[in-house]
């Protein structure tokens, strides 16, 4: 796969973390289970710290490129909420695990890798699309996180242009 491109998902896929990273390092110990949204199906879904999870924990799975090959990491639990919410320290570290992998791959991509098709239950994409449909993922709670501490009087950060080394 051209370097050039790869070069650019990387740092355009990068800077979507950083900016999840930067709502999720300010927001306080106060808001950390705020709700963002009402969920009918469990409260805890529309926290804010779910919504850091699930970003990360669907960014951890479209970089595997398939739902029966993945596990995530301990503590996280796949399939079913922690009894207590996983921790600011926690979801940071988990955090730059996703980010070095997600480096680790956009650098290591093939032709042959991204043409491979990946079966979901709502779509059949390439591997390089679903890597293109995470990053609008991820930059889309990014932003709903932002919006959130802005609203509560904070601001998390500025526009990053790309990935920080």
């Amino acid at each position: 796969m051209d370097t050039l491109w790869k070069k650019s998902v990387w740092q355009q896929y990068g800077a979507a973390i950083d900016m999840l990273d930067y709502a999720i390092s300010t927001c306080p110990d106060d808001l950390w289970t705020a709700v963002l949204w009402d969920d009918p199906d469990d409260p805890r879904y529309g926290q804010f710290w779910y919504v850091a999870y699930h970003t990360l924990s669907w960014l951890d799975l479209f970089l595997t490129g398939s739902y029966d090959d993945f596990t995530p990491p301990p503590p996280f639990i796949r399939g079913k909420l922690p009894e207590t919410p996983y921790t600011q320290d926690v979801i940071r570290a988990y955090l730059k695990q996703c980010r070095q992998k997600c480096r680790v791959v956009i650098e290591a991509l093939t032709d042959e890798k991204a043409n491979q098709i990946c079966t979901f239950a709502w779509m059949e994409p390439t591997f390089l699309e679903l890597q293109l449909y995470s990053m609008r993922h991820v930059q889309e709670h990014a932003a709903q996180l932002n919006l959130f501490l802005g609203q509560n009087g904070l601001t998390a950060s500025d526009w990053v242009a790309k990935a920080e080394e």
